[in-house]
């Protein structure tokens, strides 16, 4: 399954918020939209996932426009949305219901997912009881029991222990491995680049970067190195102001160009005992730094 936005465009009033927006991803895959708060990103999800109309473009599903009845879609939002005061059970049964489910069927697989979770001994209980880890995954039962073609994910990982950012980072590992299409919202760049192989960045309501996340780092210059040794004075002494030390301990060497890049390593190679010689790649993080820009807009929906 193929999913595609095709020049999307949203104003309200006169602010335009989106401009021309055009994205795609495929089923078996995970997709990370980036952006800075008051990107679009917000606006993007919610005319995918049809809560407001676009002024101009369409979404696509395998080339034809999405047929809402047919595509079924989850959602986990960055904000909690359930009830606090309602029993566990009752209110993700009724979500599912809302989805098309009947009840025995969608008792059977709200169970099934607090099963998975481990969550079941906490199916009869208000929400407002249980911890903020816990509610955050009775939330992702709510994104998932209906079995939808299309997962949404914003900010997923928001108020999870280690633990229990496992276990979601396993279900989205199954997601995907399923077949589904997986769109990923977050600010933490290590989940994205952990899950996503391809990547947009949104930037005051346009796409400023979009590609296979790999692709877009062998882009970059191959003119640093990163280098581990145990003779990181040597080192310096032996390459001056070329030569500094990143944040993890390494060395990283620039090069006065990338074609220089092989004599240099074999000169490594021979000259010192390294643990570690590879050339120097962004990390998402960096990408984003340099492709979100400094804007302090706030989105207006």
């Amino acid at each position: 399954m193929k999913l595609e936005l095709k020049n999307i465009n949203k104003s309200f009033g006169t602010k335009q918020v989106l401009s021309s927006i055009s994205l795609e991803t495929v089923g078996s895959k995970a997709f990370g939209l980036l952006g800075r708060n008051g990107a679009g990103k917000t606006t993007t999800i919610r005319i995918l996932m049809n809560v407001i109309p676009a002024n101009a473009g369409e979404i696509l599903i395998d080339g034809a426009p999405i047929d809402y009845r047919e595509i079924k879609l989850g959602y986990l939002p960055e904000e909690r949305g359930l009830y606090p005061k309602k029993v566990v059970l009752e209110q993700l049964v009724y979500f599912s219901m809302l989805h098309g489910m009947s009840r025995k069927d969608a008792v059977r697989e709200v169970d099934r997912w607090l099963e998975r979770l481990g969550m079941s001994e906490y199916r009869n209980k208000r929400l407002d009881t249980l911890s903020k880890g816990n509610q955050q995954k009775i939330q992702l039962v709510t994104a998932l029991a209906h079995d939808p073609d299309i997962v949404i994910l914003d900010e997923p990982f928001s108020g999870l222990d280690p633990v229990n950012a496992q276990l979601l980072k396993d279900v989205v590992r199954e997601e995907i491995a399923r077949g589904k299409i997986v769109l990923f919202s977050s600010h933490q760049m290590s989940y994205i680049e952990e899950f996503c192989n391809r990547i947009a960045i949104l930037n005051q309501g346009k796409v400023v970067l979009q590609g296979e996340l790999d692709e877009i780092k062998r882009d970059y210059p191959r003119d640093r190195l990163v280098v581990r040794c145990e003779d990181k004075a040597a080192l310096r002494e032996a390459f001056g102001s070329a030569c500094s030390e990143m944040e993890n301990g390494a060395l990283l060497l620039r090069l006065k160009n990338a074609g220089e890049k092989d004599a240099v390593m074999r000169e490594l190679t021979a000259r010192f005992s390294l643990d570690e010689l590879r050339v120097f790649e962004p990390s998402l993080n960096d990408i984003f730094v340099e492709y979100a820009g400094d804007t302090t807009e706030e989105e207006t929906a």
